[in-house]
């Protein structure tokens, strides 16, 4: 009847934890980026990329992409960079066409590029602006057609806008544009008219629609910035609800912008320069990030030049500390690590070079399991003493508890002396454990954070290391016609994890109380089903951290005094 109970509370239990995590989950802390391959009649097929398309809410599309482009083609200044093509659209100065070289939307070897700027009247319009705000003069605005010095802008070939208002003033946006994803903007009013003329220069990027990677607990996508010398994030829903006016804040040092998960545009006033900033919802579900520097008043004959730094690309870690160096003050903090960042950086940058010296990112996690074991090697010996120990006195542990089964008090008050006799610690084997909690939880944040590890492939059917294992035997990989949901598409990995925990868990001394015995029992299978939706990368450094630990278990264990003692008497009497 016990056992009975045992083990019903054990399934509902193992249950809970089961059910319970894949409801949070979601909520909290995100399992991978979305499959990035799955096996159709025994084939793997390459999906579609969800994070190149607009959210489901994003205003419909006035036109197709290409119209629009083809439309405005006359009036476009080329952008082409090692990293970076696209377009500037001479009406309204917009840089509104950009797309990353290095980037594909799938792993497919014919995937367009991610399109990170887009112009307004297609679908997911994402664009940056630069202009000034009417006052006392006429001012450009988002119909004007500026006149371009050249039709190409490149590395080292800056092009200037130019448009005059009839009224002695003429204006002038200075483009730039490095090696990577940096852009420099100049905006220059010149007065040439008889007397003093004020001029507020701003700076904007537009986006429709909130960003289709989720936000949750541990990782922030939507309105991001750094001002008051903190970073400050802000959800969709609080600009929408702030109504017209927007969330209002001032920037000196900072900067604002748009966050995805690998992907990020960000204005930056000049070091030193203090601007009047917001976030503000337009209508059609769009969103704007702004900032207006205060108005100048320009003398006759005179000139006032205002700049800002626009960024648009991807968020790789090494680039974005150069940025902040080089004076984009903490665009480095885009990339969300949250709280333990002093610890999940070392392992990005260990992970990072192995795999600059590999090549290949499956054998840089194996590399680095390798090198995480070896430190922790001196701490697995004490755990893996003290568990030998506990081996070696269950037998008189047993008979504690024959002899005083009926009597629950007096059997833990003998198993604390025995143990005490023993030299015996119940708890030393949980260290480990502990230690490897943040190595795993790093580990996490750096598969579903860094741009780098973004579609690494493994070996075999493993092509993306950031997205689960799509190789399971629930629809007999591949071969039955259904896609199983994600929380039960328990592929490869997922199944050698549960079996090498497994493994490891009949290494480990026997749970005394029969109900913690069927919970571990049943645990390896549960941690299998709730890894499966995780990224392989994450399940391949679990899997070769338990096989490493199992054989440097079974390895302490050969050579342990007791454990030899304790075999020789349990062999048979010849």
């Amino acid at each position: 009847m016990d056992n009975t109970r045992n083990m019903i509370l054990a399934i509902v239990l193992s249950a809970a934890v089961l059910f319970g995590w894949s409801f949070l989950s979601e909520q909290i802390a995100p399992t991978a980026t979305e499959p990035s391959t799955e096996f159709v009649d025994g084939e793997q097929v390459v999906l579609p990329n969800p994070d190149a398309s607009p959210a489901a809410d994003t205003p419909v599309a006035v036109r197709e992409l290409s119209k629009v482009l083809s439309e405005s083609r006359g009036n476009r200044v080329l952008i082409e960079t090692p990293r970076l093509n696209g377009s500037i659209n001479l009406r309204g100065a917009r840089i509104d066409d950009l797309v990353l070289e290095d980037y594909r939307e799938t792993i497919a070897e014919d995937s367009p590029p991610i399109r990170m700027l887009t112009p307004e009247g297609a679908e997911g319009a994402h664009y940056a602006h630069f202009g000034w705000a009417a006052g006392d003069i006429d001012t450009p605005d988002g119909d004007t057609l500026w006149q371009a010095s050249s039709d190409r802008l490149s590395p080292g070939n800056p092009v200037t806008l130019q448009w005059r208002n009839g009224s002695g003033q003429l204006f002038e946006i200075i483009l730039e544009v490095d090696e990577n994803f940096l852009f420099s903007v100049a905006q220059r009013v010149s007065n040439t008219g008889d007397g003093p003329v004020s001029a507020q220069p701003y700076s904007l990027v537009t986006r429709a629609g909130v960003s289709p990677d989720p936000d949750t607990w541990l990782i922030h996508t939507g309105p991001t910035g750094v001002w008051n010398d903190d970073l400050n994030h802000i959800d969709f829903d609080d600009v929408r609800d702030a109504g017209t006016n927007g969330e209002r804040f001032s920037i000196a040092d900072g900067w604002l912008g748009f966050n995805d998960k690998y992907w990020l545009t960000a204005l930056a006033p000049a070091s030193g320069h203090n601007v009047e900033a917001a976030f503000i919802p337009l209508s059609d579900d769009r969103y704007q990030a702004v900032f207006t520097s205060p108005a100048n008043i320009i003398q006759a004959g005179r000139a006032i030049t205002t700049r800002t730094s626009f960024f648009a690309g991807a968020k790789e870690v090494i680039l974005l500390e150069q940025y902040d160096e080089a004076g984009f003050n903490q665009i480095d903090l885009s990339v969300d690590w949250g709280w333990f960042y002093w610890f999940e950086l070392p392992i990005f940058y260990l992970l990072h070079w192995l795999f600059s010296t590999i090549g290949n990112f499956g054998v840089a996690i194996i590399c680095m399991t390798f090198i995480v074991r070896g430190l922790m090697f001196p701490i697995a010996q004490k755990q893996f003493a003290s568990m030998a120990g506990m081996r070696a006195v269950q037998p008189k542990m047993k008979e504690v508890q024959e002899r005083y089964k009926d009597d629950k008090q007096k059997m833990q008050q003998e198993i604390l002396s025995l143990y005490k006799r023993e030299k015996v610690n119940p708890f030393g084997g949980c260290l480990p454990i502990f230690l490897q909690i943040p190595i795993f939880f790093a580990l996490y944040k750096v598969l579903m954070l860094s741009v780098e590890m973004r579609h690494e492939p493994f070996i075999l059917w493993l092509r993306d290391l950031s997205a689960p294992d799509p190789l399971t035997p629930v629809n007999l990989f591949g071969l039955l016609a259904f896609t199983p949901p994600q929380f039960m598409a328990i592929g490869i990995l997922p199944i050698l994890l549960g079996i090498s925990m497994w493994l490891q868990f009949k290494l480990n001394p026997a749970q005394m109380d029969p109900t913690q015995q069927k919970i571990f029992m049943i645990m390896p299978w549960v941690l299998m089903v709730i890894m499966a939706p995780f990224a392989a990368g994450l399940q391949l450094y679990w899997v070769t951290s338990n096989v490493l630990t199992i054989a440097q278990q079974k390895w302490f264990y050969s050579r342990d005094p007791r454990l030899k003692e304790l075999a020789k008497a349990e062999q048979p009497a010849e």
